[in-house]
């Protein structure tokens, strides 16, 4: 099957962030702006690597992480559809410190940085949000550790499986996918690969879920979140 093909203009318009632009800025911006596709497995860029702009994720899903000299790594985030990666790096004029792989066939929008340093010295509200999108990543990047510190493994699997579950909801026949698999996930937690699959398995013996491959059904939302392990 072909890859898919898109029209830049028109998907940059439909992102939050460049949504109130005038025609003549998202013009500006698309024109600055190159597809890159990534078969799964493909590597972006490596830490050290120069940023010349962000990432905005069309389709696919994207890995980033730090690696280590023997071979392991640690996750940092796994990001999907309409997400983007690389502005803190980009407005620091840094090198990259993470490394970023496809974890599925992807389609991704480069948007150089110079075309965004532009819109930013004439357009307050477009720099307001840019902060806002900054701002937000800082926040769940505190609760990250928030989490690793302070709370079990338990807890932490428990709250990801409940990322997506609106507050208050309880329909019995809920399910998630995983977005990757087992070994990534564990990594983005700071858990084993075993730690993980073996609180899965507890959650399914207590009643709480049941685990079909990387699909998770919720048995009981209300005694999941009030579980400790």
């Amino acid at each position: 099957m072909p890859p898919r093909a898109i029209k830049v203009e028109e998907f940059l318009r439909n992102l939050p962030l460049f949504r109130d632009l005038s025609a003549e800025e998202v013009e500006r911006i698309a024109a600055s702006t190159s597809q890159v596709r990534m078969p799964t497995g493909s590597i972006l860029f490596r830490k050290g690597d120069p940023c010349t702009g962000f990432h905005v994720i069309v389709y696919g899903q994207i890995k980033l992480a730090f690696g280590a000299s023997d071979g392991s790594e640690k996750v940092v985030e796994i990001l999907g559809p309409g997400q983007s990666f690389g502005e803190a790096v980009m407005f620091l004029d840094k090198p990259y410190v993470v490394f970023a792989e496809s974890l599925a066939d992807s389609l991704l929008l480069h948007v150089g940085k110079a075309v965004i340093f532009h819109e930013l010295e004439h357009n307050q509200d477009f720099s307001r949000r840019m902060l806002g999108g900054l701002a937000q990543r800082l926040h769940r990047i505190v609760g990250d550790l928030e989490g690793y510190s302070l709370k079990s493994g338990t807890q932490r699997v428990i709250g990801y499986l409940l990322r997506d579950v609106v507050a208050g909801q309880t329909g019995r026949t809920l399910e998630v996918t995983l977005p990757a698999t087992k070994s990534v996930i564990a990594s983005r937690l700071s858990i084993t690969r075993e730690h993980f699959s073996r609180i899965l398995h507890e959650l399914s013996d207590a009643g709480l879920i049941k685990v079909s491959g990387r699909n998770i059904r919720f048995l009981d939302i209300a005694r999941l979140r009030n579980h400790r392990g």
